[in-house]
């Protein structure tokens, strides 16, 4: 019988006293502590962290959205690339965590959601920056966080800044395409308005690609984030009938029926309406 392995005979360190350790680096005591049950139901566990690694996953998404859109707006394509490609495969995580949660049925739900009282994901600020940021713009959405001034000042600022597509719009301007004066000049703050002659720009983008790599590079990467969350917004549809079927939301809201009236907005329309113009 061989002796047990000790990883200290290879150099690995061990004694982390006086050392910072992975415990240490990821604030794992903050992390692991932060799961407060407040029912004694033994699904409530996968529901807090379910929507606790949801948020992380969101916070990525923010930190890559902006740092995407500082980039584009620098003319600076290449590295925008890989933080949108990057973005987009956040949201294929955030997708397959339904998965774990339709575990969980009826039964199963009704044990713990009296606890959750008000509370409710449509009141996710991270959730509401990133849709504000990818272009669904809805003031109204505000006053869900009008009693934190520091999340409503965040959203409010956001509002005032050029959405994602908004900089992909300027750039292809920037090239020399024929973006409509009127699409340029729009208020930043207002939900975006589908443009027949926009989405022409786009066409003579896709007719020639080897022309307009780079804007047509674009084009895709934004298609492909798009795509990633339509499949996320209608896995969340999915599961909330799955699991409550048309019940009202905790937080108030038509339950399935709001999800799904979410599930028409289109973030980058001319994207989508440009393949049936080719």
């Amino acid at each position: 019988m061989t002796d047990p392995y000790d990883p200290a005979s290879e150099g690995a360190r061990t004694d982390f006293r006086a050392r910072m350790s992975y415990t240490d680096y990821l604030g794992l005591d903050a992390v692991l502590s932060a799961q407060h049950p407040l029912s004694d139901a033994h699904d409530e566990m996968l529901f807090i962290i379910q929507h606790q690694t949801s948020e992380l996953w969101m916070r990525l998404a923010l930190h890559e959205l902006d740092a995407a859109r500082a980039a584009i707006a620098a003319g600076d394509l290449r590295p925008a690339f890989k933080m949108l490609a990057r973005l987009a495969r956040v949201f294929e995580q955030l997708n397959s965590a339904w998965d774990v949660l339709r575990t969980m049925t009826p039964s199963d739900y009704t044990r713990f959601r009296a606890a959750l009282g008000q509370s409710s994901g449509f009141q996710s600020w991270q959730y509401r920056l990133i849709e504000f940021a990818l272009g669904n713009r809805n003031p109204a959405m505000l006053r869900p966080h009008a009693h934190r001034p520091d999340l409503s000042a965040a959203l409010q600022a956001e509002l005032g800044r050029p959405t994602l597509y908004d900089l992909a719009v300027r750039h292809l301007a920037g090239t020399g395409l024929a973006v409509p004066a009127e699409v340029l000049a729009r208020d930043v703050a207002q939900p975006w308005q589908a443009s027949d002659a926009l989405r022409d720009v786009w066409a003579e983008v896709y007719r020639a690609p080897e022309r307009h790599w780079e804007c047509y590079e674009l084009a895709e990467k934004l298609v492909d984030l798009e795509d990633y969350f339509r499949r996320w917004r209608f896995n969340h549809v999915t599961t909330v009938e799955r699991v409550i079927g048309f019940k009202r939301g905790t937080g108030g809201t038509a339950g399935v029926s709001y999800l799904r009236r979410m599930l028409e907005v289109e973030l980058f329309p001319e994207l989508w309406s440009v393949r049936t113009a080719l």
